[in-house]
Parts: C-alpha cells; sequence; structure tokens
C-alpha cells in the first residue's frame, strides 16, 4: 500500500517557514546528553536470577572463602590479608571469616569512575550504568580478505586504539591484543602504554609481566599526564589484574602486580577467569559462585592494602564445549554467564565487569553476528558496568579483527538502544498526536512535529548496516559490509590521531623509553 501524500498546505499544520530550520537542527551532531544511545545508560531489566537464587549464590560464596580458602598468596598478602583478620591455615590457604567479607563489602569503594585523558569520555560506574569496550590478549590478528590469521604486531594494536577513538559505542579500550613483534617483556609492557594512550583519550586497561615493571611503567604514565600528581588526580589507565589462578588460589606475581599498581594509584580491574568444565565448576551456578567468591577475596585483599582503592569486581567466568574441552565464548551459556555475573554485581552495589561479545566464529561472518550481538545485548539489558571484549574478538580470544570492531560499533548500538529500554510518558504515549492526525490531519504520522522531532533521539541509525530494498541496493552497486568496514578502517587510519601526543611529550617518551612504534 502506497500512503498518498496531503497536500503541502495541509501536511505542514502550520508548521510553513520553519522547516529548514528543523533541517539543519536535525542535521547538526547532537549533545551526548540528548543521543539516543551514549555511554552509561542504565540496564538491569534482565534478571536471570530470582532473589533467592542471589542470595544463595552469596552465602555459598561466603561458605567457600570460609572453608576452603585461597592458596598461593605472596607473603606481602598474607601478612596484609592476616592483618585485615583473614586466617592462614596449616595448609596455608587463607580462609576468610565473614565478618570479614561483609565488612568489607560495607567499606568499599561504590562511587568509581574510570577517566579518560579527555574529560568527556570518563566512565561513572556507579548503578547499573552500562558501558561497552575491548579487551583481551589475541595472538593472532584476523585477516578478512585473505580469510587467514597472522601474529599480531604492536601497529595492530596502535590501529586499533585508533579505530576505537572514533567509535561512538566503544566506550573504554582495554589492551585487545598482544604485541608480538616485541619480544622483551618489560619494552612490550611499556610499548603496549605508548600504543594506546597514543592511539585514544578514551579510559585503557592493561596487564603488567612481571612486578619490577610497574615503576617504569607508571613513570610514563606520569610524563603523558604531566606530573605524578596530575596522574594521581585522574588516572587514565587500569590494571587488568589476574589475581586469580581458578580455582582458588592466588597467582602470586600478578598480586605482587596488584600491590604496585595501588600504591601508586592505578585502578585495579579484579579478574577471575575460571573456564566452567575446566577450572571453574560446570553449572552455570557453581562457575558464578566461585567467581564471586574468588572476587571478594581480591576485594578483601585490595582493602587490606588501601581502604577504599577502585577496584572493579570483574568476574569473568568463561564456558567450555564439554564435548571437547575448548572454549565457547560465543555460547548462550556464556551469555547467561555474564548476564548472571552483572546481576551478582548489583546486589553487591559493586562496579562490576565480565566478558561478552566473544565470538567462536574465525571471521566477521553471519556466525560472528549472531555470538556478537546475544552476549552482548544481554549484558547490556542486565546492566554490567563494563563489557569487557564486547568488539572485534575472534576464535575464542585467539584473534582480533579491526573490521569486526567497525562493524561491533554498530552492533553494540542496537545493544544500547535495546539497554535504555521504552520511556513511558504522557508525550511519548501520543494519545494528542493521535487525535490530531485521525480526526482533522492527513491520518498518517510521516510529516509530524513529534515524528520529525524524536527521530535522531528516540531511534539509532546505523553506519555501515545496509538497509536499502533490494532494487535500490542493486542500484548502489550491492555494496558488501566487509568492504565498506575496511573502507572505514582506511580512512580513519589515513589520518592524524587526535590521542597523538605533543612533540615535547613524545620526545621526553623516546628519550626516556625504548618506543617501536615509528614517529
Amino acid at each position: 500500500m502506497t500512503l498518498e501524500s496531503p497536500p503541502r498546505s495541509r501536511r505542514s499544520g502550520g508548521r510553513s517557514g520553519g522547516r529548514s530550520a528543523r533541517v539543519a537542527a536535525r542535521a547538526a551532531p547532537l549533545s551526548r546528553d540528548m543521543r539516543p544511545v551514549r555511554a552509561g545508560l542504565s540496564g538491569g531489566t534482565y534478571k536471570p536470577l530470582d532473589d533467592a537464587a542471589v542470595q544463595r549464590i552469596h552465602h555459598a560464596a561466603l561458605d567457600a572463602l570460609e572453608q576452603i580458602g585461597l592458596a598461593d598468596a605472596p607473603p606481602s598478602g598474607v601478612d596484609y590479608l592476616t592483618r585485615a583478620g583473614a586466617i592462614l591455615g596449616d595448609d596455608n590457604r587463607l580462609r576468610f571469616p565473614r565478618a570479614l567479607v561483609e565488612d568489607t563489602l560495607a567499606n568499599a569503594n561504590r562511587a568509581i569512575t574510570l577517566c579518560g585523558r579527555d574529560p568527556q569520555h570518563d566512565l561513572d560506574l556507579s548503578g547499573a550504568r552500562v558501558h561497552f569496550g575491548t579487551a583481551g590478549a589475541a595472538v593472532h590478528m584476523v585477516d578478512v580478505l585473505g580469510r587467514n590469521y597472522r601474529e599480531s604486531t604492536l601497529q595492530d594494536l596502535h590501529d586499533a586504539a585508533r579505530i576505537a577513538d572514533t567509535l561512538d559505542n566503544i566506550h573504554f579500550v582495554q589492551r585487545p591484543m598482544v604485541a608480538r613483534d616485541i619480544t622483551d617483556n618489560l619494552e612490550m609492557d611499556l610499548n603496549t602504554i605508548y600504543a594506546c594512550c597514543s592511539g585514544t583519550k578514551k579510559h585503557i586497561g592493561t596487564s603488567f609481566t612481571e612486578p619490577a615493571y610497574v615503576a617504569q611503567a607508571v613513570e610514563m604514565l606520569h610524563i603523558i599526564a604531566g606530573g605524578e600528581d596530575k596522574w594521581r588526580a585522574r588516572p587514565f589507565v587500569s590494571n587488568s589484574n589476574c589475581f586469580v589462578v581458578p580455582p582458588m588460589r592466588f597467582a602470586t606475581e600478578s598480586c605482587e602486580v596488584m600491590e604496585a599498581c595501588i600504591h601508586a594509584g592505578v585502578p585495579v580491574l579484579l579478574l577471575s577467569a575460571g573456564q566452567a568444565g575446566a577450572t571453574a565448576p560446570a553449572t552455570i551456578a557453581g562457575a558464578i559462585m566461585q567467581a564471586v567468591a574468588e572476587c571478594l577475596a581480591g576485594l578483601v585483599y585490595v582493602n587490606a592494602v588501601k581502604p577504599g582503592h577502585p577496584a572493579i569486581f570483574s568476574t569473568w567466568p568463561f564456558v567450555s564445549d564439554l564435548r571437547s574441552g575448548a572454549m565457547s565464548g560465543g555460547s548462550g551459556e556464556q551469555a547467561l554467564l555474564t548476564a548472571g555475573c552483572a546481576q551478582m554485581h548489583g546486589f553487591y552495589g559493586i562496579p562490576g565487569g565480565a566478558a561478552a561479545g566473544i565470538a567462536d566464529a574465525k571471521l566477521p561472518d553471519m556466525q560472528a553476528g549472531w555470538e556478537h550481538g546475544i552476549s552482548n545485548t544481554l549484558a547490556g539489558l542486565s546492566g554490567l558496568n563494563m563489557v569487557y571484549e564486547a568488539a572485534g574478538m575472534h576464535a575464542s580470544l585467539l584473534g582480533f579483527c579491526h573490521e569486526s570492531l567497525i562493524l561491533g560499533d554498530d552492533l553494540i548500538g542496537q545493544a544500547l538502544r535495546c539497554t535504555r529500554g521504552i520511556e513511558v510518558t504522557e508525550d511519548s504515549l501520543s494519545l494528542e498526536v493521535m487525535r490530531a492526525t485521525c480526526i482533522d490531519g492527513p491520518m498518517h504520522y510521516l510529516g509530524s512535529d513529534q515524528t520529525l522531532s524524536v527521530m535522531q533521539t528516540e531511534y539509532i541509525y546505523p553506519t555501515l548496516a545496509d538497509r536499502s530494498s533490494p532494487k535500490e541496493w542493486e542500484e548502489l552497486g550491492k555494496p558488501d559490509l566487509i568492504a565498506n568496514a575496511i573502507a572505514r578502517k582506511e580512512a580513519i587510519l589515513a589520518t592524524r590521531p587526535e590521542a597523538a601526543f605533543d612533540p615535547a611529550t613524545d620526545k621526553a617518551l623516546r628519550e626516556r623509553f625504548t618506543i617501536h612504534l615509528p614517529k
């Protein structure tokens, strides 16, 4: 059916003379608070666990900490934790009395803001505010044209940060891949910071190989920030710290890295990454419970070192395909694990993060689309504060793809629109608009003031996804999604990054450290 266009005078409804101004207003960029999707939208409407299940997981985690405890803490950690109230047994396992854990939860930092180098990229982690970003330690790059994998390089990492800096729906950049072309671990850690910080002004997450490397890394951050005082006022890099080796053992060196980061004012991501059926219980509830127990131990540890230090409660249990034992990051079970973890973060009122958006697919194809889409959408709906690995990840975290990162921006935009939900107000119910349209109007809403006013604030439009008709698609030369993503990548990388350091800062960094990226 084709709607007839009403006469101009009737369509305009007294709006003649102002249409060009409205068209111009719609063409102008919206302010951040008016965009249909943006960082920090509140989720939490999806709850895979009922209240009784949440309580059972909580109490089981407390039992695990009190009765089983964790092994392998470094001597410094044993000292911090026993002084806080943990009990070291004859078996050298630290056990955590319920009162110690509950006191820590009562006093932990709930008002965490992760800073960007540019304040417009600051991330408020309060409540169920949702943020999507990259993460992982992929060792390969996906070559979409050659349909193969190669080792990832420092330039690939820098390019990923540059691309992410331009994408509205990628809110932070945790190192998504390893610079395999740098063999010295210290130089790799330092160059990872340089490559990410010179590529984006969004918040960055990274890891450190050894405790001794933290001092030089922090010195680099002081230079970038313009001094230690400016760094401590606005730390724009956090430490992604795998402080445990599941099940229920501290990762000794990582704990020492964590202590050094806390003293240096670096926010800490407490990452527990058990694999269900391998290093965590095979049941979804059990995998969540173990991750919660391990992160509660980490939270006690951080607050024993420095009360109130910003720590993100990052339960990252992964799924095994129990037929082979291989990781299955793109499964529906992974989406449920992540959403359940987000619910536990909300129960504790502690800023938290988990993994979503991982594809087992090797290329950005239909399988990758459903794997990225389902888990990212459930993560947003569940109110997960930090959704890590949300874009670009393939082959169960072994490969990263620049084109998939770009396509992921569109996908996450749709997930965020679902997260935002439906606002029901007197205006949005549209009864008066309906009355005017049906009784005295044109019998359609295409030109109404309300339609024109909400088309940018209520709806999100993809950058690359194709919505043309088959006829239009053919007339446009049958545009290909991957080809368009490649073209956009090349356009981004052809420009100078806005995050590039000023000449004096870059000179100071290159004189002090061995920087592998060309000038």
